[in-house]
């Protein structure tokens, strides 16, 4: 750990990052073994200095019959040109499918690496956003989470630091759809640790408004490294003793079936995928216990590097059904990894129709034909109360440098027997530029299904600075359906299954309507709307290596 000292930047120093980030494109960090004893999340810059905000028009992208509209985006429903936003996490209004909140890592200024907590919400279905600011000015913050319960509350669990201690959450209330946020936990109240995942059981059963957290082995102020998982039995206020789970499932997240059981899934010691089964978890008046855990073949494994050179390239997603029909029950889980032999990930999927006990054999989801020079990452999915499932994951099979990504969406309404054809539903971006001062776009994206339909939370390039002469990352929200990109007016049922928010006051500005209904088709041919066109330049993708043991 790294704590922050101030320094000065002189106009030679500052001339130095720029040139670095200008040539981040080209320079990549080398690829390697995550050793799980070196964590990631660092405070190693302070915040960059106070500079003049410029500003340009939002991005609005349309692709084909998908319309990706820019969150991030000032109190004139402008682009904020100079900062950078990535790692969404999107919550829905299950009363009202057109009030969401997107949750993101906020860098000022791309010379510092210093994040915070940023969201941004929206009542009129994603069309138009406002950007408030940020939870707490000043406070370093990383892996935001977003939820929301049947109360029409919005929850935000958060990595906070100050810079002496670490790997420590804390939970954020809003109770008027993402306008505003309260500290409900209490600073770092909510234990835990780096990598983070919470969910809230929502089934009406003893466990009702239980919220159920779980890490990574870097875990809050030095507790044991097993210890991963904790409760809250009064709705994220408190936060019960962290207890460990057995072979320690992490980087994955949790949900709870029909019945208010407990799975939390992700890979274990070695880095073989886990799902873990708690079926006591829901009774406030017992310690949670684990009795069952499966090991999950997902046809490869987690990886670093690569096309996101300090990042993960995909975590573990695991959902469960909750539809009260023939696949209730069914616990879900997918993920981005590298199967044997190849140094590129694919999607991968499996299902439990025996309450976690055994799985499916692996199944790609990517449709296109195996390339080990492409890449499927970030792949995350969620389960639509009618059950039918959606995923999205970013993909390179149409780029001629085989970097360049787009967002790609599939569904499946058999329980993942079989999925629909792959469509491309966001203009091509280049993920190597615009980092900030840190070589990565993020760890995640999500996306909170409805039964038309799916919300997407995901982080692009599509702005360009003209003073830095390359792309910006900004979050965008995306809606996905069976039938195309459809009205961002959801059907008023959501549910959310990863999920991962203040100091302005703007007022967004609606400059444009989505009201396509046109069926999806494989490849659209792209219309953006930036006003600078992408220039990717070719570049060598260096070999990255699976995940290693924690040890």
């Amino acid at each position: 750990m790294k704590s922050a000292k101030a320094f000065s930047v002189t106009p030679l120093v500052l001339l130095v990052l720029l040139v670095a980030l200008c040539t981040a494109s080209a320079q990549l960090a080398p690829v390697r073994r995550m050793p799980f004893a070196e964590h990631v999340e660092r405070y190693d810059n302070p915040p960059a200095p106070p500079r003049k905000i410029e500003t340009s028009p939002r991005m609005i992208s349309q692709f084909g019959v998908f319309t990706s509209y820019q969150a991030n985006v000032d109190a004139n429903g402008q682009n904020i040109i100079g900062d950078a936003a990535n790692e969404c996490v999107i919550a829905v209004d299950p009363t009202d499918g057109n009030r969401m909140a997107i949750g993101w890592r906020q860098f000022d200024d791309v010379t510092s690496n210093f994040r915070q907590a940023g969201w941004g919400y929206t009542a009129d279905g994603g069309i138009t956003w406002t950007f408030p600011g940020v939870l707490a000015q000043g406070v370093f913050r990383s892996d935001p989470v977003t939820a929301s319960d049947e109360s029409r509350q919005f929850f935000y669990l958060s990595l906070r630091s100050d810079g002496f201690s670490f790997f420590c959450d804390d939970v954020w209330r809003s109770t008027n759809g993402g306008q505003t946020w309260s500290l409900i936990s209490g600073k770092q109240g909510a234990g835990g640790g780096d990598k983070e995942w919470f969910t809230i059981d929502k089934t009406g059963g003893p466990g009702h408004g239980f919220q159920y957290q779980s890490s990574d082995t870097a875990t809050c102020n030095g507790n044991p490294s097993s210890l991963i998982f904790n409760r809250s039995t009064d709705a994220g206020v408190t936060w019960q003793t962290p207890l460990a789970i057995p072979q320690s499932p992490q980087i994955g997240t949790l949900d709870v079936d029909a019945n208010g059981n407990l799975f939390v899934g992700g890979a274990g010691d070695g880095g073989a995928f886990r799902c873990a089964r708690s079926s006591n978890a829901q009774d406030g008046n017992q310690t949670p216990t684990f009795e069952q855990v499966a090991e999950v073949d997902m046809g490869g494994l987690l990886l670093l590097g690569g096309i996101n050179p300090e990042g993960l390239d995909g975590q573990l997603f695991l959902a469960v059904d909750r539809s009260g029909g023939p696949t209730n029950n069914n616990v879900y889980m997918l993920a981005s990894v590298v199967p044997s032999g190849r140094s590129t990930t694919d999607v991968m999927f499996v299902r439990s129709t025996d309450d976690g006990l055994t799985f499916s054999a692996p199944q790609k989801i990517n449709d296109d034909p195996v390339n080990p020079s492409k890449w499927h990452w970030f792949g995350t999915f969620s389960v639509a109360p009618n059950g039918r499932l959606d995923a999205v994951w970013y993909d390179t099979r149409n780029a001629a440098n085989n970097t360049d990504s787009q967002l790609f969406y599939s569904y499946s309404t058999d329980a993942g027997v079989t999925w629909s054809s792959n469509v491309a539903v966001s203009d091509a971006f280049n993920p190597f530029e615009g980092y900030p001062n840190q070589s990565k776009i993020g760890d995640y994206i999500t996306i909170v299904s409805d039964n038309t339909g799916g919300n997407v939370a995901y982080a692009a390039t599509f702005n360009f600075n003209p003073s830095l002469g390359q792309h910006e990352e900004d979050v965008y929200y995306v809606r996905v359906s069976p039938t195309g990109g459809g009205t961002p007016t959801p059907t008023p049922t959501a549910t959310a299954t990863a999920t991962p928010t203040a100091t302005q006051t703007p007022t967004a500005t609606p400059t444009a309507t989505a009201t396509v209904t046109a069926t999806a088709t494989a490849t659209p041919r792209p219309t953006p709307t930036p006003r600078f066109a992408p220039t990717p330049r070719p570049r060598s993708t260096p070999h990255p290596r699976p995940l290693g043991s924690r040890d």
